[in-house]
């Protein structure tokens, strides 16, 4: 409908665990078809609208856009159901925000996206990963999969908020309909589907205050994030891995390291900022993922930016007195 705002699942028609979840989706029940949209299916569902892409979706940019373009309708997120890669092949269910913040402006991403840049992320991150692990806990899949969050990478460019919720990690169990299944419910319910409220939404008024918290550090599977992100009253933004930290040792004694680690850091800052609107943004990082002048230099920027930088005791402390203030 011409001016109404949308949810809009973006699937890709050649990735099974994509089109798995978007089946599951359906099987609930309350889609209808709303046609063509730029020669691809779509569907409807009060406030959601499903899209069938064709190829890969890291190149699939600047959908929210196109989107109101073909239709009228203004698009509030993007949830993209996908597929999982790990050298590990353990089965896996997984969570993530975009982007790739890193890389020099100049240059061409390999996963897509914009380079130098990240998409807000959803501010259903959080809520989404507690609920996942909720869910897991309570649902035999016949094999273990683990569970987890993901650090921000890969593209595709997009305006809106938006995550990646995954089945990992091979040809295996990409198509294990049982995990497509678990996650579909996790969406359907998530963004209201289910006649509810949605699950992490997120209103400048209400949750004016809130935690929001960027993670420095670590490997790709977010460690600091996963453990803190099991807190209610925390939300979870960008979540930087060391190697999306490029650092350039100084050859003067105390002049600013190069590289492109402020970079990241900004874009990570300003797009989290624009995805919680009147949240408390904060940073945690990993002291041991980092030399001596490198936390220096991120310690010195984020005073810059007035964004506090948190341990992991100092962010549970703060939403503990949050939680006792009347």
């Amino acid at each position: 409908m011409v001016g109404q705002t949308v949810v809009l699942i973006a699937v890709n028609g050649s990735d099974i665990a994509s089109t798995n979840q978007a089946d599951a989706l359906q099987e609930i029940g309350g889609w209808t078809s709303q046609g063509m949209v730029e020669g691809y299916p779509a569907f409807s569902n009060l406030d959601a609208r499903m899209w069938i892409l064709p190829g890969n979706i890291l190149s699939q940019d600047f959908l929210a856009q196109r989107w109101k373009k073909a239709t009228g309708e203004s698009v509030s997120e993007i949830i993209f159901p996908s597929r999982h890669s790990a050298v590990s092949g353990r089965p896996s269910l997984t969570l993530h925000p975009i982007g790739v913040p890193h890389l020099d402006r100049e240059s061409t991403s390999p996963y897509g996206g914009k380079s130098g840049d990240a998409p807000p992320p959803s501010p259903r991150l959080a809520s989404w990963w507690q609920e996942l692990i909720r869910v897991h806990s309570d649902t035999d899949l016949g094999e273990p999969f683990d569970i987890s969050l993901e650090v921000t990478h890969h593209g595709p460019w997009v305006t809106v908020p938006s995550l990646f919720i995954e089945v990992g990690s091979t040809s295996d169990t990409w198509g294990h309909f049982g995990a497509a299944k678990l996650l579909a419910n996790i969406i359907h319910r998530g963004i209201g589907l289910d006649g509810g409220s949605g699950i992490g939404s997120w209103d400048e008024h209400r949750d004016a205050g809130t935690p929001v918290l960027i993670t420095l550090g670590g490997g790709h599977y977010a460690p600091r994030a996963n453990l803190l992100g099991v807190h209610h009253g925390l939300r979870i933004g960008h979540m930087l891995a060391t190697y999306a930290l490029p650092f350039e040792q100084p050859v003067e004694e105390n002049s600013e390291p190069g590289g492109n680690w402020k970079q990241s850091i900004n874009a990570a800052f300003s797009s989290t900022k624009a995805a919680y609107p009147g949240g408390k943004i904060v940073f945690s990082m990993d002291k041991k993922a980092f030399k001596g002048w490198q936390r220096q230099a991120i310690r010195n920027h984020l005073s810059s930016l007035n964004a506090p930088l948190l341990t992991s005791k100092s962010i549970i402390a703060l939403l503990e007195s949050i939680k006792a203030s009347p």
